[in-house]
Order: structure tokens, then C-alpha cells, then sequence
């Protein structure tokens, strides 16, 4: 295992020396101290490091101002903050790092064990393989080679499980689209779509995805799986009058049923007239479509919203699932979002579940269903019916 160097910001000389006396037992790091935030943003343009703990409250320069000035550095090290302070002035402080494009890997209440800090050190390199992997593909796609994508067949609707928690079995599906183009890969929507918004081309993907979704389901039907699949729809599009008609027209051409489908609602684009978004939403549902209030917890969705739109389906946010077991806020704030899902008659999905941790919390707060990678990442239909077959006998 390679060295983790690791770089402490805390201004209390008793802490600094707890610290590094606590890091002394742990394995294959390298660990330094200092003071404040205007050392640390010295060190940090000279050398490497891989992970910096920082204390909040510090004189010169602060831990907030200190991530704002390294979101500026070529180099970003994973991050862990820390502070006697409340958890919500934690998680204030985190999602700053976040939208710098930190990956922050803990939140962590003063004093600290050697325990956490071994568990800390244990994250690191997943962090950089994740940061990694999410390096952004530089080359943007023009409207021609999206438009021949579509027509070529390369986006392609994959499936994502969504598993029941009382009866632990997958019970439904979100579409989700990927480009499988032939020289660079399976691409993410993070790698086209913002393209296929730029160029109006965002009702062709929709109807691609519909169209792959009706037909996995007769697939997976002919051998016994009955899979309710909901499909991402851009708000924007509810402008459009016409749009409830057209999409039922689109699923009963390639003999689908409206109650098989469901759309989410995404928070990317809004509507020009506020009453086209109530009108739409009211006719998918009369047309026999589910409705689901997507990501809530994060960007714009509001409590008015969700009990004004008839939605049947719930889902939180990743963003409020990660970290939910080590800050009581973030818990509490999943409980009653849960609870009122509930009380308003709708299924409640948490997304982004990762840990089996993050499961049993869920199951205690009475969460309908999860989605994420522990049970499985978005795959193409085959081998998601290989995942409904492998439960069938107790895979």
C-alpha cells in the first residue's frame, strides 16, 4: 500500500499534538500540522497531499475560506472537516468543498479516535479512484453526431433496480440513458446530455428511451417479470400542451400500457407557465402514467410542490442519503421525508444507497424501496432480467 500523506489544519496546539500522536499508530501514512489556513494553503501549493483535515474555526484564514482558496489548486485532495461546532454548520461547510469539487470523506465532531481516523485513511484511495473516474470528457458532440446516435441505434435505455426493503426483491426499474458509441465507450448522460439540450434534441431521446422501455418490458414479461420502469422527464417539456396525448400514443405504438410507466420529474429545466406544469402533470396521471417528484431534498423542490402535483411516488436525493448515519440532521431530515411521503400516499425511494448500513437505516424509517449500488448499478435489459431470474431462485 503506498504512502497516504495527510495534512492537519488545526490551530489548538493540543489537538495538533493529539492528532498526529493518534495518526503515529496508523500504518503507511505520512502526516503533517499546522496552524492555520494561510500555512496550509503554502504547503499545499509546494507539495502533495493526499488528504487534508481541517478544523473549521481558525484565526488568518478560516477552513471554509481555506477550501474556497484551494478549489483554485490544480491538485484536489480528498477532505475531512472538522469542528466542535453543530452538525448543520458541518454540513453548511461541506457542501462548500462539495460544489468546489472536493470529495469530502467525513464530517467529524471533536475529539477524535484513532479508530475514525484509521476508517478515514481507509477511504482515501476510493476517493481518488472515484475523482478519477469522474474527470470530464472534454469533447463536446455536435448535433449531427447526436442526431446519427439516435437514429443508429447507440443510446440505449439501461436499467437500474429498484428493490422493495420489506420484501428484499426488485419490484421496479428506473431507464436511465447511456450512449454505447462505438469508439469511445458506454458514455454517461453527464456526456451528452447537456449537448442534447443545447441542440433540441431532448424529445428524441425521450422517445428512444420509451420506446427501448416498452419493449424490455414485453420481453421480461413473456418470462414472467412484471417491472414498473419510470423514465426521466426534462419539466420543460410540460409546456407543451400536447405532450400527455403524445406520450401515450408513444408507449401504446409499441404495445405498452400507460400503468407500466411512470416519469420523473427532473429539477435541470423549468416550465415558462406554472399552470402547463400542474395541467400536464394532472393528464399523466388521468392518462394512467405514475408521476414521481425526483432528487427531492436537493436543488429547488418544495414542500408546496410536492403536496400540490399529483405524485404517487417519492424519491430523496442521494445527497441526503450519503453521510445520513454520521449526522443526526441529515437522519432526521430522511425520517421525515419518509414519514411524509407516507402520510401523502406515495412510494418512497431513496436513491444513491451504497452500504448495508445505509440500508437497515432506511428499512427503520419505513422506507418503501432503494436504488443505488448495492444492489446494483444501471445495466443493459438482458442483464437486468438475469438479476430478476437470479432472485427468482435465491440468488
Amino acid at each position: 500500500m503506498p504512502i497516504c500523506r495527510v495534512l492537519i489544519v488545526e490551530d489548538h496546539p493540543f489537538q495538533r499534538y493529539c492528532l498526529l500522536s493518534q495518526f503515529n499508530q496508523i500504518a503507511d501514512v505520512s502526516v503533517e500540522a499546522v496552524a492555520d489556513g494561510c500555512i496550509a494553503l503554502d504547503r499545499l501549493r509546494q507539495s502533495h497531499y493526499d488528504l487534508v483535515i481541517s478544523d473549521l474555526m481558525m484565526p488568518n484564514m478560516d477552513g471554509v475560506q481555506l477550501i474556497q482558496e484551494l478549489a483554485l489548486l490544480a491538485h484536489k485532495p480528498a477532505l475531512a472537516l472538522m469542528s466542535t461546532l453543530p452538525e448543520r454548520v458541518l454540513l453548511s461547510a461541506s457542501q462548500v468543498a462539495r460544489f468546489a469539487g472536493f470529495k469530502v470523506l467525513a464530517l467529524l465532531c471533536k475529539p477524535l479516535g484513532v479508530e475514525a481516523l484509521r476508517a478515514l485513511i481507509e477511504q482515501v484511495p476510493d476517493a481518488h479512484a472515484a475523482a478519477s473516474d469522474a474527470e470530464p470528457w472534454v469533447h463536446t458532440p455536435d448535433r449531427r453526431s447526436l442526431v446519427m446516435a439516435l437514429r443508429r441505434g447507440q443510446m440505449r435505455a439501461w436499467f437500474q433496480p429498484k428493490q422493495c426493503l420489506r420484501r428484499r426483491r426488485i419490484v421496479a426499474a428506473e431507464a436511465l440513458a447511456r450512449w454505447e458509441h462505438p469508439e469511445l465507450g458506454v458514455l454517461l448522460p453527464a456526456q451528452f446530455l447537456p449537448a442534447m439540450i443545447q441542440h433540441n434534441l431532448e424529445s428524441g431521446l425521450l422517445s428512444t428511451v420509451i420506446k427501448q422501455t416498452v419493449q424490455a418490458q414485453s420481453r421480461w414479461r413473456r418470462h414472467g417479470h412484471q417491472v414498473k420502469v419510470s423514465i426521466n422527464l426534462p419539466t420543460h417539456l410540460l409546456d407543451d400542451g400536447h405532450l400527455a396525448d403524445r406520450l401515450l400514443k408513444q408507449v401504446k405504438a409499441q404495445g405498452g400500457e400507460a400503468q407500466d410507466i411512470g416519469f420523473e420529474l427532473l429539477e435541470n429545466s423549468t416550465v415558462r407557465n406554472e399552470g402547463n406544469y400542474y395541467a400536464n402533470a394532472c393528464r399523466l396521471r388521468f392518462k394512467g402514467f405514475g408521476l414521481a417528484q425526483d432528487d427531492f431534498g436537493s436543488g429547488y423542490s418544495s414542500y408546496f410542490n410536492l403536496a400540490s402535483t399529483p405524485y404517487n411516488e417519492l424519491k430523496i436525493d442521494r445527497s441526503l442519503i450519503t453521510g445520513c448515519l454520521e449526522n443526526h440532521c441529515l437522519a432526521s431530515t430522511v425520517g421525515s421525508i419518509v414519514a411524509l411521503g407516507r402520510k401523502l400516499g406515495m412510494t418512497v425511494v431513496a436513491e444513491g444507497v451504497e452500504t448495508d448500513r445505509e440500508m437497515a437505516f432506511l428499512e427503520r424509517v419505513e422506507c418503501h424501496q432503494v436504488q443505488g449500488f448495492l444492489i446494483s448499478p444501471a445495466v443493459p435489459w438482458r442483464q437486468f432480467e438475469q438479476l430478476l431470474v437470479a432472485q427468482d431462485h435465491g440468488g
